[in-house]
């Protein structure tokens, strides 16, 4: 069988340190640990179908490498980012030519994600059939991104960031096999790790890029000379960057003013565009705060506006503060509801017919017929409240849809609505 872990003297250090057996991965205990799901397929020599999910540099592509060596099956990659169907049916030539001399094949396809509707359905012929054990890899969510035809016949296994202290285990490696002739201090293994973002090809990356770029010892200090900075794990449009955007409004709407600053500048920091983040701010004040404090949707239109004028990093100034400004502003989403409660009822209700009395009269015919005439002018009523009025189309009850919370401003139209109510009962109980 091809060593798939044969590798070529000038081929970048995070290949070269690739893990050639299980006992070399670092982190993934939840996985790979006594008794866990990947451990146990290891243990007993059969492989699965599987989908491994995860973020960048957590070991994808070593762990299918690994079953094939460790399942003694011939191994196939394909880039879902370069490859397609074409490339699917080669694969499935030489896996049954490989069949055929007595052998399994394990066809891996990185990026799976990256595969249309199309090319992911010219695998579930093979799968089923067990032609291949299927591995495929990906950043983002497979609920969303893989067909659920797919997804029904491979388990998902989730793989985690890895810790700093596993990204250090895998520096400190490096530099034991491959510059044992080099004089690197923990400070700067330390400062790589916190560089790499749980992304172990990164660091390695990182220490071979500050090694080739400082030629005496290196330290904490030259690190920093040698790479300018680390980027956060982000992904514009990806699943990452909806988890961030979730927890940013979810910090927001729970009050803790510092939590929703870390999220909004960790997006900030990760090369989100600050104008989407002041949409979702925006959002935010009239979804979880509304009428209770009308204020908090100006600040934010405003910390927006500030923006556009002002561009980065002055603008985000003014972000930062309509977030703070919302996480302590009192909440409520009664507006919110009563919208989608109101929406929902109008989508599936008949059509009803505006009552005569609401209806405009413009015209001598109109008022004729009734348009109007009994309408009573709200300013001209006692406190400018026609008390036992109706709005509604006949034959539709008060719904109730908008109920003010007992908090901010809206304890204020909560009160104000109560003492309307009663206006209308008292009305009601005369006219009786």
């Amino acid at each position: 069988m091809t060593d798939l872990f044969h590798r070529a003297p000038n081929a970048p250090l995070a290949e070269r340190m690739r893990p050639a057996t299980v006992a070399d991965v670092v982190g993934q205990d939840h996985l790979l640990g006594p008794d866990m799901p990947l451990r146990a397929a290891f243990d007993a020599g059969v492989p699965h179908s599987m989908i491994l999910w995860g973020p960048p540099g957590v070991g994808k592509t070593t762990l299918a490498r690994l079953m094939a060596n460790a399942f003694d099956r011939e191994f196939i990659a394909i880039s879902a980012v370069l490859g397609g169907v074409k490339d699917i049916r080669e694969a499935m030539d030489q896996a049954t030519r490989n069949l055929q001399r007595g052998r399994g094949t394990i066809l891996f396809i990185d990026e799976i994600h990256r595969f249309n509707k199309a090319q992911q359905d010219a695998l579930l012929p093979f799968v089923e059939s067990g032609l291949v054990t299927f591995i495929g890899a990906t950043t983002e969510n497979p609920s969303f991104e893989v067909n659920s035809a797919l997804l029904s016949r491979a388990q998902v296994h989730v793989l985690k960031p890895l810790q700093d202290d596993a990204v250090l285990a895998v520096l400190q490696r490096a530099v034991q096999r491959e510059f044992a002739d080099r004089e690197v201090s923990d400070e700067a293994l330390t400062a790589i790790a916190g560089l790499a973002d749980g992304d172990a090809r990164r660091s390695l990356g990182l220490l071979e890029q500050a090694l080739q770029s400082i030629h005496g010892p290196l330290d904490a200090n030259s690190v920093r000379k040698a790479i300018s900075g680390g980027l956060r794990r982000f992904d514009q449009g990806g699943d990452l960057f909806y988890d961030q955007i979730s927890a940013l409004h979810k910090s927001v709407r729970g009050s803790h003013p510092d939590a929703a600053l870390y999220w909004l500048m960790r997006m900030l920091d990760g090369g989100a565009d600050p104008l989407y983040l002041a949409r979702r701010i925006v959002r935010m004040a009239w979804e979880d705060i509304g009428l209770a404090d009308p204020r908090a949707m100006q600040i934010a239109n405003d910390a927006a506006t500030t923006y556009e004028r002002l561009g980065s990093p002055e603008g985000e100034l003014a972000l930062a503060q309509a977030v703070i400004y919302l996480a302590v502003a009192p909440k409520s989403n009664a507006g919110y509801m009563a919208h989608k409660t109101a929406a929902a009822f109008v989508k599936t209700d008949r059509t009803r017919e505006v009552p005569p009395h609401l209806r405009n009269a413009p015209t001598a015919l109109m008022r004729e017929l009734g348009y109007g005439k009994t309408y009573r002018y709200a300013h001209d009523e006692p406190q400018a409240y026609a008390a036992g009025e109706t709005y509604f189309p006949d034959g539709l009850s008060e719904p109730g849809w908008y109920r003010p919370v007992d908090r901010g401003l809206e304890i204020k139209i909560g009160q104000r609505l109560d003492y309307l109510r009663k206006l209308d009962d008292d009305a009601d109980s005369s006219d009786a």
